[in-house]
């Protein structure tokens, strides 16, 4: 069986398609995996825990809940859109949250797994803004706010950023090489998978003489993606496969 690795879904209410698309993953591919892990931004946003009782983030959870009690292992690392996940979506989805890296075996083989937006250096602006929301000090004050607030001032800040995204060169929302390299070096390993940049690819590298690999997941725009990963090595698959 293979470990399965998926990320950049952003499932909302204004995109059923997407989320039904979703659930039949769990319900398929998913089903026959070592595991699965969702590397950030599973939703479009995520407001807080106790927004667990909206009707399309119960369903979302409950399809994930149905996974983990086929006895599938589930993880979730937060992405830039979901970040403040935390124990009660973990506990009503019936998943482990991961930390941001997190290496891990598989198949016998170290792997470093990222969300990947701390590896775009280059984009200052977005590297303090992370680092802004990012605080104890942040968090505790936005989640104070009623619920309602939170999503409105969400929804501002989603705006403003596809407007900022519009106005930035395209090379410094990618990976910063460097930045690959330095984690690959001080993680040891000779993998890493990660999101975020919505360009699926293989990009083959070599660090101190050794021969290393990154994979970039798909988002789930038009359709799903996602990764496997055996002891043969990985792959990346459509969702639902393409017709022959």
């Amino acid at each position: 069986m293979a470990s399965l690795f998926i990320s950049d879904l952003h499932l909302c209410p204004s995109r059923p398609q997407i989320g039904r698309l979703f659930l039949d993953f769990l319900a398929g591919p998913a089903r026959q995996a070592e595991a699965l892990y969702v590397l950030g931004d599973l939703f479009e946003y995520w407001a807080g825990d106790d927004d667990l009782d909206d009707p399309f983030n119960a369903k979302i959870c409950a399809g994930l809940q149905r996974l983990s009690q086929s006895d599938v292992p589930l993880f979730f690392m937060a992405g830039n859109r979901d970040f403040l996940a935390g124990d009660g979506f973990a506990s009503k989805a019936g998943l482990t949250l991961l930390p941001d890296p997190a290496l891990v075996e598989i198949a016998g083989a170290s792997v470093l797994l990222m969300h990947g937006d701390t590896l775009c250096t280059d984009d200052d602006a977005y590297q303090m803004f992370r680092t802004e929301v990012r605080s104890p000090e942040w968090r505790k004050s936005f989640l104070a706010l009623p619920l309602d607030q939170r999503k409105a001032k969400i929804e501002a800040l989603r705006q403003e950023s596809e407007a900022q995204k519009r106005a930035k060169p395209a090379e410094i929302m990618d990976v910063n090489p460097a930045a690959v390299l330095q984690v690959l070096t001080s993680h040891r390993c000779t993998r890493l998978i990660h999101g975020h940049t919505h360009r699926p690819a293989l990009h083959r590298l070599a660090v101190a003489g050794e021969a290393c690999e990154r994979w970039v997941l798909p988002d789930w725009y038009e359709r799903g993606g996602y990764l496997a990963c055996d002891a043969s090595g990985c792959r990346l698959l459509e969702w639902p496969p393409a017709a022959v």
